[in-house]
């Protein structure tokens, strides 16, 4: 890869590292939202899922923006909403206008990650796209592990205004980034057919409603009528979805591609791998704080080790990826990320010190590091010219929702284990993570053992699609690695 697509990776991990910061600072902050704010914790835990609505809503849009108005036209647009919406954020006023910009937020970093991808892989040749692809995978990596202790550090030293805040200098220096050095990539003139306004209410009320169910779920820890009626809408929003875009020529996102079976095989393990790292990594936050009494700074600081191993294997899986066949490597990566899932499970419940949950933590960043970038590899490298924005909006909406899914689901376990401890111990009549944050040092050592077990009976879920994962790299890419088998024994010498 040349010194110009490495400087349009750079730039492009940029804006994709805001983003994905900005998804994972907000749970290490809660504590201090809801004080701030005078707020409560359901309340505030809309500020994360509404950045999720937003992001949702919007991806399915990336394709069809770029080729209709230009790949990089597009992309700084977003970048400039984003950081705008983040200044927003900072000087909010209650939960409701926080929650609001977030949306924001969410509308214009949900554009940046499936944009920056086409950007990059539009600009370098098909052999170097496994290298460039770290490039733009390293936000991915990184940016759920260094939010936290960014988010933690500046929470306890200054502000929970200041993670918003940061984003607008550094938008600023990457909107001028990308203005100079990011290639003109002019309109497709395919892309002048109807937008599919249809399919794009189909798809978005879909995804909104099914990250809204989860959502209330996770704030009562019950099925409620109106969250069994949000999930059952987006069932039927979503199917009928489906059937659209197998019907139509020209949908909004095309699932054709996924008769690519490196495609389908790939995004399988992303769907069941994302559920369970990010449903891993925002349960640790909460763990620190609600059940050990700790300040917000160390339970960023403990995910410190988990960003050096991420960065340590992403560096292997760098050199890697373009001379072993992906799936080897993704195989590999999903078997220790779960091993990592059920050391966390482990440690957690049993009371273990700091460095072995660090210890643990990482285990599962290795694994991380050998499995997302391979696996986005597997899925788009091979994908023709044309069908290179439409494989990256897929990937970028199905990961989202999966991730945002994973993060509710783990949510909602730890909230109905949480509300049951507490609630039969008497400490409180509130239950649920709210009664957690607000014991005080003696009755949280008192419950100590039992608010661990809560947080084990979550880990234990994300383990579970963890498993998922490992069946997925076993089934649905065990064709792809026979073929990167034969095609690398074609290449070697007689």
């Amino acid at each position: 890869m040349d010194a110009r697509a490495r400087v349009i990776g750079l730039v492009l991990a940029l804006g994709g590292l805001m983003v994905i910061v900005d998804t994972t600072v907000t749970l290490v902050a809660v504590p201090a939202i809801v004080a701030d704010l005078d707020s409560t914790l359901p309340a505030v835990q809309w500020v994360t899922s509404g950045y999720l609505l937003g992001v949702v809503a919007v991806t399915p849009l990336a394709g069809w923006a770029a080729n209709r108005y230009g790949a990089r036209r597009v992309y700084v647009a977003a970048l400039v909403i984003f950081t705008l919406s983040s200044g927003l954020a900072g000087l909010a006023w209650d939960a409701g206008s926080l929650t609001a910009f977030r949306i924001l937020q969410g509308l214009g970093g949900g554009l940046l990650n499936p944009v920056g991808q086409a950007i990059g892989l539009r600009s370098v040749s098909r052999e170097a796209r496994g290298r460039l692809m770290s490039l733009l995978g390293l936000p991915l990596i990184i940016g759920p592990v260094l939010g936290p202790p960014l988010a933690g550090w500046l929470v306890d030293a200054a502000s929970w205004r200041w993670i918003f805040l940061l984003n607008v200098p550094i938008g600023a220096a990457a909107v001028l980034l990308c203005a100079r050095l990011l290639p003109r990539q002019p309109a497709d003139p395919a892309s002048t057919t109807r937008m599919d306004w249809t399919g794009l209410a189909q798809v978005c009320g879909g995804a909104v409603l099914l990250v809204l169910g989860c959502t209330l779920i996770g704030e009562t820890g019950e099925m409620t009528i109106e969250a069994a009626a949000a999930l059952g809408a987006s069932v039927l929003l979503l199917a009928s979805f489906v059937v659209r875009a197998l019907r139509i020529d020209a949908p909004l996102v095309h699932l054709r591609l996924l008769r690519h079976r490196p495609l389908a095989g790939g995004l399988a393990v992303l769907v069941c791998f994302g559920a369970a790292y990010f449903g891993a990594m925002s349960i640790l936050p909460i763990y620190v704080q609600g059940v050990r009494g700790d300040p917000a700074t160390l339970a960023g600081t403990i995910t410190i080790p988990m960003a050096l191993a991420v960065g340590a294997t992403l560096q292997i899986a760098t050199r890697l990826v373009d001379r072993v066949p992906p799936a080897r490597i993704v195989f590999t990566g999903v078997t220790l990320g779960l091993l990592g899932s059920i050391a966390l499970l482990i440690t957690t419940t049993s009371g273990a010190s700091y460095p072995m949950i660090a210890a643990a933590a990482a285990v599962l960043g290795v694994g991380s590091g050998a499995t997302l970038m391979p696996a986005m590899t597997v899925a788009v490298r091979d994908l023709e010219h044309e069908d290179t924005p439409r494989g990256t909006t897929l990937l970028a909406l199905v990961q989202q929702i999966a991730s945002a899914v994973g993060v509710a689901l783990v949510a909602t376990t730890l909230t109905v284990l949480v509300s049951t401890r507490v609630t039969e111990l008497g400490t409180t009549d509130s239950g649920g993570l709210a009664a957690m944050l607000a014991l005080d040092p003696p009755a949280r050592a008192e419950l100590e053992t039992q608010l661990a077990g809560a947080v084990g009976g979550s880990y234990a879920v994300a383990a579970a699609f963890m498993a998922l994962s490992v069946l997925a790299a076993a089934v649905g890419l065990r064709r792809v690695a026979r073929v990167e088998d034969r095609a690398e024994g074609s290449r070697s010498p007689a």
